[in-house]
């Protein structure tokens, strides 16, 4: 597994880490499949994919819940990052959310957390003065964001006092490409690196059909690599990107571990480019 700075900390995060979407539940908690989430969040901990991205509002808790049983006991480092809700981003409201997402992860300290939506009724300078007095107090070491735009990064920014945000979590995959029009490059210009999810199109990449599709296959079949793996390199092609793939199942896990080993010529990159423009 190859690695990337988390922003312009002295981290390194895995180019492919562990989303945690539907693991546990989605807005409501299910532990019907638990079991398999668990399974699968191991193997790829096994497989040296040691970033966790988890949030409050995954499962309504119970996703933080399994990611702590699947840190149980083990010795080695694991990037761990969660999100707090817009519901919770009043002051209080932070610390307290904060409080709650490390009690069910069973950590005293996370190493990213995330603002989950922007929030148009919580002032942003209250909600990152809070994040502020999380990393103080040593409850997080960075603070990210996440869906935020280039003014909203902005502002949030401008209302710390001393920690940087280093990171904005957002959709991009070949079939959504909007960041790249201005969340992309100001990311890439200000040193933030940039955690990409749903990378294959929300599933919409292993079942596509139609032209840019067929070039997808082209390239995947001459490179002997699935379609997930071309549609995932190709997001990493930015050195600035990262991304989480939903761990779901050990097959997809072990897929989707092999992807950074290897890169997309620039001829396919671009290939891929124009054919899903």
């Amino acid at each position: 597994m190859q690695f990337r700075p988390l922003g312009r900390t002295h981290d390194s995060i895995p180019f492919v880490g562990l989303g945690t979407w539907g693991i546990g539940g989605e807005m409501g908690p299910d532990s019907s499949r638990d079991k398999a989430g668990i399974e699968a969040l191991r193997l790829g901990l096994d497989l040296e994919m040691k970033f966790i991205d988890t949030a409050e509002m995954y499962g309504a808790g119970h996703s933080e819940e399994v990611v702590a049983r699947v840190l149980e006991g083990r010795s080695d480092r694991v990037f761990v990052a969660s999100k707090v809700s817009p519901r919770h981003f009043a002051y209080d409201d932070v610390l307290a959310a904060a409080e709650k997402s490390l009690k069910r992860l069973g950590l005293k300290q996370m190493d990213l957390y995330q603002l989950h939506w922007p929030s148009s009724k919580i002032p942003i300078s209250e909600t990152m003065r809070a994040m502020e007095k999380l990393v103080k107090d040593g409850l997080t070491r960075h603070i990210g964001v996440s869906n935020f735009s280039v003014e909203q990064m902005k502002e949030a920014q401008q209302s710390l006092s001393h920690e940087k945000i280093v990171s904005n979590q957002v959709e991009y995959s070949l079939i959504d490409r909007s960041v790249e029009a201005r969340i992309l490059p100001y990311c890439q210009k200000e040193g933030l690196t940039l955690i990409a999810y749903s990378p294959l199109g929300q599933g919409k990449i292993p079942s596509g059909r139609g032209s840019s599709f067929k070039i997808l296959d082209e390239i995947s079949g001459k490179l002997g690599k699935s379609r997930n793996q071309v549609a995932l390199n190709w997001v990493l092609q930015h050195d600035s990107v990262v991304t989480i793939p939903k761990a779901a199942d050990t097959d997809h896990v072990k897929e989707n571990a092999e992807v950074a080993d290897w890169k997309l010529d620039s001829e396919d990159y671009q290939r891929l480019a124009k054919a899903f423009s």
